[in-house]
């Protein structure tokens, strides 16, 4: 029996702590509403949004239409850190917009081509 050398057991244990780190964040963020909503059946529109930047470099902004004749404004949030520290919530707004088009009926799916042998 080979004993493990150090270099790998370390290699392994970072593995290990990344993989407890990524696969316990997204359950974290669950439980206290700042998770992603799931999209059923994966047919959400995921189209880029229109990103305005401030003169930080930061895309501060985003818009895009969200359905018929729906407009999503978002911004970010961002903390300052004073004492005591200043924290401004990212928001939402949804606003009429007639220039915004029905979504795009999801394309079916093409029936698998069976092969007779």
């Amino acid at each position: 029996m080979h004993a493990m050398s150090p270099a790998l057991r370390r290699v392994i244990l970072m593995i290990a702590a990344i993989g407890l780190v990524t696969g316990c964040s997204q359950r974290y963020n669950d439980e206290r509403g700042k998770g992603d909503a799931p999209v059923q059946g994966r047919s959400g529109d995921n189209t880029p949004a229109e990103v305005f930047n401030m003169p930080d470099g930061f895309g501060n902004v985003a818009t895009k239409c969200v359905g018929a004749g729906k407009r999503a404004y978002v911004t970010t949030g961002w903390v300052h850190l004073d004492d005591p520290p200043v924290v401004v919530p990212a928001n939402t707004v949804v606003v009429d917009d007639p220039t915004c088009r029905s979504p795009r009926p999801p394309r079916a799916r093409k029936p698998a081509v069976s092969r007779a042998p």
